[in-house]
């Protein structure tokens, strides 16, 4: 069997129970895909990962929070300065560039600012995620 390269931007990955990693449909944005990704691999629980890329143009719009795990954040690409808004009411902002990387605990909030353009990689923890305006 032949395996052809794929763009992290264009098919994420999940991480699933067994150690598996199964390619995504195409990434066509919105939350349609997001729910349709949530119907194909819900019998994973809060043990399933997604793993995906995307690139920033300009400060995200909305807050978002896991509540039940860890999201990794790994930035590739420009510099993203990610703030957390933690369950106690603290905030704290990380600034992240080419090679860093941040954790956003279950339960943060957190959105991010970008100088220019930025691209990240996440790994996310997306059982019960939710959005709040920013």
């Amino acid at each position: 069997m032949t395996t052809e390269p794929r763009r992290l931007t264009d098919s994420f990955v999940h991480l699933g129970l067994g150690a598996t990693a199964v390619p995504q449909p195409p990434f066509e944005g919105g939350m349609e895909w997001y729910e349709a990704y949530g119907e194909r691999h819900g019998a994973d629980g809060r043990e399933g990962r997604l793993v995906s890329q995307h690139s920033f143009a300009e400060n995200w719009d909305s807050w978002e929070m896991h509540p039940l795990g860890d999201e990794l954040v790994v930035c590739t690409k420009g510099e993203i300065a990610l703030h957390q808004e933690f369950p106690d009411g603290r905030r704290e902002t990380v600034t992240l560039v080419p090679g860093d990387y941040a954790v956003n605990p279950p339960g943060v909030w957190h959105t991010g600012d970008v100088e220019g353009h930025a691209t990240a990689i996440f790994v996310t923890a997306g059982e019960g995620t939710q959005h709040r305006p920013r």
